[in-house]
């Protein structure tokens, strides 16, 4: 498994963000493809998660704001982030967790991008 993500950047409250990871290797039968953050001097969070049958899962702080399409034919997920808040800065990662499971620790990360959202 190797994640590549892209996208991230600095905007301003309000604005949108579009993140993308692809996975250049094996694939799995159930598996899923999220994004967690940290921000500075908190606690590493699931941001949103998409598993291969097309469930999905949001961090109750992004819902209506965020979605994640997943595309299984590239084994590509992303991460459409609108009305950006500044309480949404932080490192996003990419995330691929094998266990079907949304929210404990995957066992794949892709390297870190950063989303700083200016007041």
């Amino acid at each position: 498994v190797q994640l590549q993500a892209s996208g991230g950047g600095l905007v301003q409250a309000g604005d949108s963000l579009s993140l993308s990871c692809a996975n250049s290797g094996r694939t799995f039968s159930r598996d899923v493809m999220g994004w967690f953050r940290q921000a500075p001097g908190k606690a590493r969070e699931a941001v949103a998660g998409c598993r291969n049958d097309g469930t999905t899962y949001y961090i109750n702080s992004v819902k209506g704001r965020f979605t994640i399409p997943r595309d299984n034919a590239k084994n590509t997920v992303y991460l459409q982030m609108n009305n950006l808040k500044p309480e949404d800065t932080a490192v996003y990662f990419c995330t691929l967790d094998t266990s079907g499971s949304f929210t404990t620790t995957p066992g794949y990360w892709g390297q870190g991008t950063q989303v700083t959202v200016s007041s």
